[in-house]
Protein backbone atom coordinates (compact mmCIF):
# COMPACT_ATOMS: atom_id res chain seq x y z
CA UNK A 1 0.00 0.00 0.00
CA UNK A 2 1.06 3.49 -0.59
CA UNK A 3 0.46 6.51 1.54
CA UNK A 4 -2.72 8.45 2.07
CA UNK A 5 -3.31 11.89 4.00
CA UNK A 6 -5.83 14.10 4.96
CA UNK A 7 -6.32 18.11 5.49
CA UNK A 8 -8.11 20.49 4.22
CA UNK A 9 -5.22 22.09 1.90
CA UNK A 10 -3.91 19.39 -0.27
CA UNK A 11 -1.76 19.01 -2.93
CA UNK A 12 -2.64 15.58 -5.20
CA UNK A 13 0.04 13.58 -6.63
CA UNK A 14 -0.42 10.41 -8.62
CA UNK A 15 -1.41 6.98 -6.25
CA UNK A 16 0.92 4.96 -4.17
CA UNK A 17 -2.51 3.40 -3.52
CA UNK A 18 -3.27 -0.59 -4.02
CA UNK A 19 -6.44 -2.37 -3.94
CA UNK A 20 -9.49 -1.62 -6.24
CA UNK A 21 -11.37 0.29 -3.14
CA UNK A 22 -8.73 3.14 -2.51
CA UNK A 23 -8.84 6.38 -3.96
CA UNK A 24 -6.95 7.07 -6.77
CA UNK A 25 -4.52 10.21 -5.34
CA UNK A 26 -2.23 10.32 -2.68
CA UNK A 27 -3.02 13.78 -0.67
CA UNK A 28 -0.16 15.66 1.58
CA UNK A 29 -1.62 17.46 4.24
CA UNK A 30 -1.08 21.02 5.14
CA UNK A 31 0.49 21.30 8.67
CA UNK A 32 -1.88 24.14 8.65
CA UNK A 33 -5.11 21.96 9.92
CA UNK A 34 -6.23 21.92 13.56
CA UNK A 35 -9.01 19.21 13.26
CA UNK A 36 -10.50 17.18 11.40
CA UNK A 37 -14.22 17.46 12.33
CA UNK A 38 -16.81 14.07 11.54
CA UNK A 39 -20.28 13.71 12.70
CA UNK A 40 -20.15 16.46 14.70
CA UNK A 41 -17.13 15.73 16.85
CA UNK A 42 -13.54 16.36 17.11
CA UNK A 43 -12.39 12.92 16.20
CA UNK A 44 -8.05 13.92 15.29
CA UNK A 45 -6.11 16.19 15.98
CA UNK A 46 -4.00 17.26 13.30
CA UNK A 47 0.01 16.90 13.86
CA UNK A 48 -0.47 14.93 16.80
CA UNK A 49 3.10 14.28 17.84
CA UNK A 50 4.57 10.68 18.88
CA UNK A 51 5.79 10.34 22.17
CA UNK A 52 9.43 9.40 21.76
CA UNK A 53 10.27 6.43 20.48
CA UNK A 54 13.31 3.89 20.08
CA UNK A 55 16.52 5.37 19.61
CA UNK A 56 17.75 5.73 16.37
CA UNK A 57 20.54 3.25 16.80
CA UNK A 58 21.90 0.46 14.65
CA UNK A 59 19.41 -1.99 13.44
CA UNK A 60 19.01 -4.47 16.38
CA UNK A 61 20.35 -7.97 15.80
CA UNK A 62 19.76 -11.08 17.52
CA UNK A 63 19.96 -14.80 16.45
CA UNK A 64 18.72 -15.51 12.43
CA UNK A 65 17.10 -11.74 12.63
CA UNK A 66 17.85 -7.97 12.82
CA UNK A 67 15.24 -5.37 13.04
CA UNK A 68 14.95 -2.50 11.63
CA UNK A 69 12.25 0.81 12.71
CA UNK A 70 11.92 3.36 10.70
CA UNK A 71 12.38 6.46 10.17
CA UNK A 72 14.10 6.12 13.50
CA UNK A 73 17.23 4.27 11.77
CA UNK A 74 17.02 5.53 7.90
CA UNK A 75 17.89 3.32 5.22
CA UNK A 76 21.36 3.53 4.94
CA UNK A 77 21.53 -0.37 6.20
CA UNK A 78 18.90 -1.00 3.13
CA UNK A 79 21.58 0.25 0.84
CA UNK A 80 24.35 -0.99 2.38
CA UNK A 81 22.41 -4.98 2.80
CA UNK A 82 22.34 -4.36 -1.05
CA UNK A 83 25.84 -3.09 -1.66
CA UNK A 84 26.88 -6.34 0.41
CA UNK A 85 26.25 -8.64 -2.57
CA UNK A 86 28.86 -10.81 -3.71
CA UNK A 87 27.10 -12.98 -6.05
CA UNK A 88 23.25 -12.18 -6.33
CA UNK A 89 20.64 -9.77 -5.38
CA UNK A 90 16.94 -10.89 -6.05
CA UNK A 91 14.26 -8.60 -5.10
CA UNK A 92 10.38 -8.24 -5.19
CA UNK A 93 8.94 -4.47 -5.09
CA UNK A 94 5.94 -3.02 -5.39
CA UNK A 95 6.87 0.49 -5.50
CA UNK A 96 10.58 1.49 -6.33
CA UNK A 97 11.12 5.11 -6.53
CA UNK A 98 14.37 5.71 -4.75
CA UNK A 99 16.96 7.04 -6.64
CA UNK A 100 20.13 5.15 -4.33
CA UNK A 101 19.14 2.12 -4.37
CA UNK A 102 18.09 1.76 -7.97
CA UNK A 103 21.84 3.17 -8.48
CA UNK A 104 23.33 0.37 -5.68
CA UNK A 105 21.52 -2.32 -7.67
CA UNK A 106 22.91 -0.77 -11.46
CA UNK A 107 26.31 -0.90 -9.74
CA UNK A 108 26.13 -4.21 -8.44
CA UNK A 109 25.01 -5.43 -12.06
CA UNK A 110 28.22 -3.33 -13.33
CA UNK A 111 30.50 -5.38 -10.76
CA UNK A 112 28.92 -8.76 -11.94
CA UNK A 113 26.34 -9.63 -9.68
CA UNK A 114 23.68 -11.50 -10.77
CA UNK A 115 20.61 -8.55 -10.10
CA UNK A 116 16.77 -9.82 -10.73
CA UNK A 117 13.97 -7.31 -9.88
CA UNK A 118 10.60 -7.70 -10.17
CA UNK A 119 8.18 -5.04 -10.45
CA UNK A 120 4.48 -4.35 -9.62
CA UNK A 121 2.72 -3.10 -13.03
CA UNK A 122 -1.29 -4.09 -12.00
CA UNK A 123 -1.20 -0.47 -9.61
CA UNK A 124 1.90 0.99 -9.81
CA UNK A 125 3.42 0.64 -13.39
CA UNK A 126 3.47 4.40 -13.80
CA UNK A 127 5.72 5.26 -10.69
CA UNK A 128 7.98 1.93 -11.37
CA UNK A 129 8.45 2.64 -15.22
CA UNK A 130 11.45 5.26 -14.25
CA UNK A 131 12.94 2.25 -12.58
CA UNK A 132 12.71 -0.63 -14.16
CA UNK A 133 13.91 1.60 -17.84
CA UNK A 134 17.01 2.78 -16.01
CA UNK A 135 17.68 -0.61 -14.51
CA UNK A 136 16.91 -2.66 -17.64
CA UNK A 137 19.49 0.12 -19.32
CA UNK A 138 22.26 -1.01 -16.60
CA UNK A 139 22.65 -4.62 -16.52
CA UNK A 140 19.23 -5.49 -14.50
CA UNK A 141 17.10 -8.51 -15.20
CA UNK A 142 14.02 -6.19 -14.46
CA UNK A 143 10.39 -7.71 -15.14
CA UNK A 144 6.88 -6.44 -14.49
CA UNK A 145 5.06 -8.98 -11.69
CA UNK A 146 3.08 -11.51 -12.58
CA UNK A 147 -0.87 -9.98 -13.98
CA UNK A 148 -2.53 -12.70 -12.14
CA UNK A 149 -2.28 -10.80 -8.94
CA UNK A 150 -4.35 -7.81 -8.00
CA UNK A 151 -1.14 -6.35 -6.84
CA UNK A 152 2.52 -7.51 -6.28
CA UNK A 153 2.60 -5.44 -3.69
CA UNK A 154 5.56 -7.33 -1.60
CA UNK A 155 8.28 -5.85 -0.69
CA UNK A 156 11.28 -8.78 -0.12
CA UNK A 157 15.27 -8.36 -1.39
CA UNK A 158 17.68 -11.21 -0.55
CA UNK A 159 21.14 -11.48 -1.42
CA UNK A 160 23.68 -14.13 -2.11
CA UNK A 161 20.67 -16.16 -1.92
CA UNK A 162 21.42 -16.74 2.31
CA UNK A 163 19.87 -13.40 3.81
CA UNK A 164 16.64 -11.81 2.89
CA UNK A 165 14.79 -8.48 3.89
CA UNK A 166 11.41 -8.31 4.34
CA UNK A 167 9.71 -5.32 4.65
CA UNK A 168 6.68 -3.29 5.59
CA UNK A 169 8.06 -0.35 3.43
CA UNK A 170 8.45 0.30 -0.27
CA UNK A 171 11.52 1.99 -1.37
CA UNK A 172 9.78 5.37 -2.07
CA UNK A 173 12.40 7.69 -0.56
CA UNK A 174 10.17 11.13 -0.59
CA UNK A 175 8.04 9.45 2.31
CA UNK A 176 11.06 7.79 4.28
CA UNK A 177 11.36 10.84 7.23
CA UNK A 178 7.51 10.79 8.37
CA UNK A 179 6.92 7.37 7.33
CA UNK A 180 6.46 4.57 10.46
CA UNK A 181 7.65 1.06 8.82
CA UNK A 182 9.49 -1.53 9.81
CA UNK A 183 12.03 -4.49 8.33
CA UNK A 184 13.30 -7.56 9.71
CA UNK A 185 16.71 -8.92 8.13
CA UNK A 186 16.36 -12.48 8.08
CA UNK A 187 19.14 -15.33 7.90
CA UNK A 188 17.34 -18.52 8.49
CA UNK A 189 18.46 -20.60 5.69
CA UNK A 190 14.69 -22.09 5.62
CA UNK A 191 13.00 -19.06 5.19
CA UNK A 192 15.44 -17.62 2.97
CA UNK A 193 15.19 -20.60 0.78
CA UNK A 194 11.10 -20.57 0.66
CA UNK A 195 11.42 -17.06 -0.51
CA UNK A 196 13.97 -17.92 -3.15
CA UNK A 197 11.32 -20.64 -4.44
CA UNK A 198 8.60 -18.46 -4.86
CA UNK A 199 10.43 -15.11 -6.29
CA UNK A 200 12.12 -17.85 -9.26
CA UNK A 201 8.42 -18.91 -9.88
CA UNK A 202 7.19 -15.47 -9.95
CA UNK A 203 10.02 -13.94 -11.95
CA UNK A 204 8.70 -16.01 -14.95
CA UNK A 205 5.23 -16.43 -14.02
CA UNK A 206 5.22 -20.01 -13.22
CA UNK A 207 2.71 -21.61 -10.84
CA UNK A 208 3.63 -22.08 -7.17
CA UNK A 209 1.99 -22.87 -4.08
CA UNK A 210 4.51 -20.94 -1.35
CA UNK A 211 5.96 -23.22 1.89
CA UNK A 212 6.04 -21.06 4.93
CA UNK A 213 9.73 -22.02 6.08
CA UNK A 214 10.18 -21.43 9.74
CA UNK A 215 8.33 -18.25 9.99
CA UNK A 216 6.96 -16.89 7.26
CA UNK A 217 3.21 -15.42 6.10
CA UNK A 218 2.37 -15.17 2.49
CA UNK A 219 -0.53 -13.87 0.63
CA UNK A 220 -2.83 -14.81 -1.57
CA UNK A 221 -2.19 -18.49 0.02
CA UNK A 222 -2.51 -18.45 4.17
CA UNK A 223 -1.86 -14.98 5.26
CA UNK A 224 -5.59 -14.20 6.73
CA UNK A 225 -5.61 -17.89 8.37
CA UNK A 226 -2.41 -17.06 9.71
CA UNK A 227 -3.43 -13.60 11.02
CA UNK A 228 -6.97 -14.44 12.25
CA UNK A 229 -5.36 -17.24 14.51
CA UNK A 230 -2.51 -14.43 16.24
CA UNK A 231 -5.33 -12.31 16.97
CA UNK A 232 -7.35 -14.80 18.05
CA UNK A 233 -4.70 -16.39 20.19
CA UNK A 234 -4.21 -13.16 22.02
CA UNK A 235 -5.25 -13.87 26.05
CA UNK A 236 -3.82 -10.49 27.71
CA UNK A 237 -3.03 -7.66 24.80
CA UNK A 238 -2.97 -6.99 21.27
CA UNK A 239 -0.85 -4.09 19.62
CA UNK A 240 -1.53 -3.25 15.83
CA UNK A 241 -0.80 -0.98 13.11
CA UNK A 242 -1.71 -1.39 10.07
CA UNK A 243 -2.61 1.22 6.90
CA UNK A 244 -5.73 -0.50 6.40
CA UNK A 245 -9.05 -1.68 8.11
CA UNK A 246 -11.47 -2.98 5.46
CA UNK A 247 -11.76 -6.35 5.87
CA UNK A 248 -14.51 -7.47 8.36
CA UNK A 249 -13.12 -10.56 9.59
CA UNK A 250 -10.45 -8.74 11.36
CA UNK A 251 -12.14 -6.38 12.43
CA UNK A 252 -14.13 -8.85 14.34
CA UNK A 253 -11.84 -10.99 15.25
CA UNK A 254 -10.53 -7.74 16.87
CA UNK A 255 -13.52 -6.72 18.14
CA UNK A 256 -13.99 -10.29 20.08
CA UNK A 257 -10.51 -9.99 21.61
CA UNK A 258 -11.66 -7.06 23.34
CA UNK A 259 -15.15 -8.63 24.39
CA UNK A 260 -13.04 -11.41 25.75
CA UNK A 261 -10.85 -8.78 28.70
CA UNK A 262 -7.82 -8.17 25.52
CA UNK A 263 -6.04 -5.19 26.11
CA UNK A 264 -6.33 -3.95 22.34
CA UNK A 265 -4.70 -1.05 20.55
CA UNK A 266 -5.05 0.01 17.10
CA UNK A 267 -3.02 2.62 15.80
CA UNK A 268 -3.82 3.98 12.24
CA UNK A 269 -3.29 7.05 10.30
CA UNK A 270 -7.09 8.46 9.94
CA UNK A 271 -7.20 9.03 5.59
CA UNK A 272 -10.30 10.68 4.88
CA UNK A 273 -12.56 8.66 7.38
CA UNK A 274 -12.17 5.76 5.66
CA UNK A 275 -12.57 3.58 8.50
CA UNK A 276 -14.53 5.66 10.49
CA UNK A 277 -17.53 2.65 10.74
CA UNK A 278 -14.86 0.56 11.58
CA UNK A 279 -13.20 2.67 14.25
CA UNK A 280 -16.77 3.21 15.89
CA UNK A 281 -17.34 -0.40 15.55
CA UNK A 282 -13.98 -1.38 17.30
CA UNK A 283 -14.21 1.50 19.70
CA UNK A 284 -17.47 0.03 20.90
CA UNK A 285 -16.31 -3.64 21.82
CA UNK A 286 -13.82 -1.86 24.02
CA UNK A 287 -11.12 -1.41 21.41
CA UNK A 288 -8.68 1.78 22.30
CA UNK A 289 -8.13 3.38 18.25
CA UNK A 290 -5.26 6.13 18.16
CA UNK A 291 -5.00 7.90 15.19
CA UNK A 292 -3.01 10.64 13.18
CA UNK A 293 -4.17 12.71 10.44
CA UNK A 294 -1.47 13.06 8.02
CA UNK A 295 1.94 12.76 6.99
CA UNK A 296 3.39 15.10 9.98
CA UNK A 297 4.66 14.01 12.46
CA UNK A 298 4.27 10.17 11.48
CA UNK A 299 2.17 8.31 8.69
CA UNK A 300 1.65 4.81 9.95
CA UNK A 301 2.23 2.56 6.61
CA UNK A 302 3.20 -0.24 8.84
CA UNK A 303 1.46 -3.91 8.90
CA UNK A 304 2.39 -4.74 12.41
CA UNK A 305 0.72 -6.94 15.64
CA UNK A 306 2.12 -7.99 19.10
CA UNK A 307 0.74 -10.42 21.05
CA UNK A 308 0.27 -10.92 24.56
CA UNK A 309 3.77 -8.65 25.26
CA UNK A 310 5.44 -9.83 28.28
CA UNK A 311 4.34 -13.33 28.44
CA UNK A 312 5.73 -16.42 27.54
CA UNK A 313 3.08 -16.68 24.20
CA UNK A 314 4.37 -13.10 22.78
CA UNK A 315 4.75 -12.85 19.18
CA UNK A 316 5.22 -10.14 16.57
CA UNK A 317 3.96 -9.95 13.17
CA UNK A 318 5.70 -7.68 10.34
CA UNK A 319 5.07 -7.73 7.02
CA UNK A 320 3.70 -6.50 3.97
CA UNK A 321 -0.40 -7.63 4.33
CA UNK A 322 -2.86 -4.97 5.03
CA UNK A 323 -6.06 -5.69 6.74
CA UNK A 324 -7.88 -5.92 3.40
CA UNK A 325 -9.14 -8.42 1.51
CA UNK A 326 -7.70 -7.53 -1.36
CA UNK A 327 -4.18 -7.78 0.58
CA UNK A 328 -5.41 -10.97 1.90
CA UNK A 329 -6.55 -12.80 -0.80
CA UNK A 330 -5.84 -11.51 -4.08
CA UNK A 331 -2.42 -9.47 -3.69
CA UNK A 332 1.74 -11.28 -3.34
CA UNK A 333 2.52 -10.23 -0.24
CA UNK A 334 4.92 -11.39 2.58
CA UNK A 335 5.34 -11.14 6.07
CA UNK A 336 6.75 -13.01 9.13
CA UNK A 337 5.87 -14.18 12.61
CA UNK A 338 8.58 -14.18 15.18
CA UNK A 339 8.42 -15.35 19.14
CA UNK A 340 12.01 -13.24 19.32
CA UNK A 341 11.77 -11.45 22.91
CA UNK A 342 14.00 -8.53 21.58
CA UNK A 343 12.81 -7.72 18.84
CA UNK A 344 8.74 -8.00 20.16
CA UNK A 345 10.30 -5.86 22.53
CA UNK A 346 11.45 -2.89 20.55
CA UNK A 347 8.01 -3.41 18.34
CA UNK A 348 5.84 -3.08 20.92
CA UNK A 349 8.06 -0.08 22.53
CA UNK A 350 7.51 1.54 18.86
CA UNK A 351 3.96 0.99 19.14
CA UNK A 352 3.25 2.14 22.79
CA UNK A 353 5.50 5.22 21.90
CA UNK A 354 2.99 5.99 18.58
CA UNK A 355 -0.70 5.01 20.92
CA UNK A 356 0.31 7.76 23.19
CA UNK A 357 1.31 10.02 20.29
CA UNK A 358 -2.26 9.65 18.79
CA UNK A 359 -5.51 11.04 19.10
CA UNK A 360 -8.23 8.62 20.92
CA UNK A 361 -11.04 7.97 18.77
CA UNK A 362 -14.11 8.71 20.01
CA UNK A 363 -17.48 7.87 18.31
Amino acid sequence: MGHKSVGIKVYTLPSTESGPHMKTARLLAVPAVLAVVVAGGVVAAANATPAAGPSAAAPQATSNYTLLTEPDQGFTPVYNFINSAKSTIDMTMYELTDTTAEDDLAAAAARGVTVRVILDQNLEKSSNTTAFNYLSKNGVDVVWANTKYAATHQKTITVDGTDSLILTANLTSQYYATTRDFGVFDTNSIDVKAIEKVFTADLTGATITPTDGDNLVWSPTDSQTQLLALINSATTSLSVENEEMGLASVTTALENAAKRGVTVHVIMTNSDNDYATEFTALTKAGVKVATYTGETPIYVHAKAIVVDYGSAAQQVFLGSENFSSASLTKNRELGLTLPTAAIITSVNSTLSSDFSGGTIWTS
